[in-house]
């Protein structure tokens, strides 16, 4: 079911980026462009950070579903399905993170 919820808000977000800026968030996000979009995770990556420390359960799960919508409008724009992400996760579980970062060309570390 979660991987179900995840194709239809990539193939919605797909959808967005045709849609007109004055009627749908999501296109208007596109529109403004990449800085706004990076903006915009790093503004709900800053609130779900404060509702963990304020130890709400509920705003943390409230600003991480926001922080992981963003991240989705991020992967969309730049032509990433979810499932890509879900992979690279497969493929590091029961890997060290020691081991996991050490592996990785020095591009990305």
């Amino acid at each position: 079911m979660n991987n179900e919820i995840l194709d239809r808000l990539a193939s919605t977000l797909e959808a967005r980026k045709q849609a007109d800026p004055q009627t749908s968030y999501v296109a208007k996000l596109y529109h403004k462009g990449l800085d706004a979009i990076l903006k915009k995770v790093a503004e709900e990556a800053a609130e779900t950070i404060m509702a963990a420390k304020d130890g709400v359960r509920e705003k943390i799960i409230y600003e991480t579903a926001d922080l992981w919508f963003h991240s989705l409008v991020l992967l969309a724009q730049q032509g990433i399905h979810p499932d890509e992400i879900l992979n690279e996760l497969a493929r590091r579980e029961g890997l060290s993170g020691i081991v996991e970062k050490a592996g990785r060309g020095k591009e990305l570390q």
